[in-house]
């Protein structure tokens, strides 16, 4: 079960006009529960008046080593959103020696280190996890090999342009970096302009042998990975071999049309170890009325891109409202997202351990 805990804020680097890198130190006795696997998140809560707020963030520094100790130091990226309650928060406010609330470490959209040829296209702080990802792999695995592709407005706006130089120079040989600026021409490089589906499907295959490629890692705004997952399957690349996370969804399709639910449902919820019958009140999402009696469910963002309240659904239907974060075959095994999940049937069994 993933658990917050305080942990003390190390350092505070600015590495653009509007993001930040948190660095937090891990305790001794608290190193296990943070150990990651590369590309994983974190989860930050504060409270303001009141009322909770949640953010997910990618931990952007490489994983431990297996055998060795869990992590003495965590990193993550936060880029500046308009009106975000949290990121302003984090740009304006955190110093060095303030203490936050960071939930132990999830998600999926992982890479454990394994010989062979990875890519990925990112876009703007879709680099965060994908830092974590390429710095581990080359680290670990001397024969693999990684093309990053990265699409960002500015070189000024580009996050983490120095620690993906340096990576560059560590592993001359075995990392192919591109960079694309949508709003600004370079000296040398690729042209200016969107990363659409139509460029990408012509640039892919010009840049790596996408057939040989292992494992696709798509990060970023809602458009850029719907379009280079459009692109990929033009290329005859398995859906199996491509990994998505999601940072924004405004371009994203609307909430499913409503479904004729029962007047009343019930949802019965195992939680580390521990079962609940609960009724679900109008309108209410599966998620929202485990809370009302176990406040320790875990969820981040409540809008289906994190991934964090995934459940499988033992029994019963549900209707998902949106679904950025699961895989199709986590979903055609079972799994469902409790914050964008409805009951469909008067009795609705959920397991959050599974």
């Amino acid at each position: 079960m993933a658990r917050f805990h305080p942990l003390q804020v190390a350092a505070v680097d600015r590495i653009t006009d509007d993001s930040v890198a948190l660095t937090f130190t891990v305790p001794a006795e608290l190193r296990e529960e943070y150990r990651h696997a590369p590309g994983q998140h974190l989860a930050l809560r504060r409270r303001v008046d009141g009322t909770e707020i949640r953010r997910t963030y990618s931990i952007c520094s490489a994983a431990p080593d297996p055998a060795g100790d869990g992590p003495a130091t965590l990193r993550v990226g936060v880029r500046l959103v308009e009106g975000g309650a949290f990121s302003a928060y984090a740009l304006k406010e955190i110093n060095a020696g303030d203490e936050l609330e960071v939930m132990t470490p999830a998600g999926r959209f992982t890479l454990q280190p394994t010989p062979g040829l990875y890519a990925a296209v990112v876009g703007g702080s879709g680099i965060t996890p994908v830092l974590s990802i390429v710095s581990t792999l080359l680290a670990r695995e001397p024969s693999a090999r990684f093309c990053l592709i990265r699409s960002d407005r500015t070189a000024a706006s580009t996050m983490f342009l120095e620690e993906v130089a340096d990576l560059k120079d560590r592993y001359p040989e075995r990392l192919q970096l591109v960079t694309v600026l949508s709003r600004e021409e370079q000296q040398a490089g690729l042209p200016s302009g969107r990363l659409d589906r139509e460029r990408l499907a012509g640039l892919l295959p010009a840049l790596l042998p996408v057939e040989q490629v292992a494992g696709w890692y798509l990060c970023g705004p809602y458009g850029l990975v719907e379009d280079t997952e459009k692109a990929l399957r033009g290329l005859g690349v398995d859906r199996a071999r491509i990994h998505q996370e999601i940072f924004h969804v405004d371009a994203g399709p609307a909430p499913a049309a409503a479904t004729a639910a029962p007047e009343h449902s019930t949802v019965t919820a195992l939680l580390d170890g521990r079962g609940g019958t609960w009724p679900v009140r109008e309108g209410e999402s599966l998620l929202e009325t485990v809370l009302r009696n176990r406040p320790d469910a875990p969820y981040a963002c409540k809008g289906g891109v994190c991934g964090t309240c995934r459940a499988f659904l033992i029994s019963g239907e549900v209707r998902m409202d949106r679904n950025f974060a699961l895989e199709t075959e986590e979903t055609e095994a079972g799994y469902v997202l409790a914050c964008q999940s409805h009951p469909l049937t008067e009795t609705v069994e959920l397991d959050f351990d599974r």
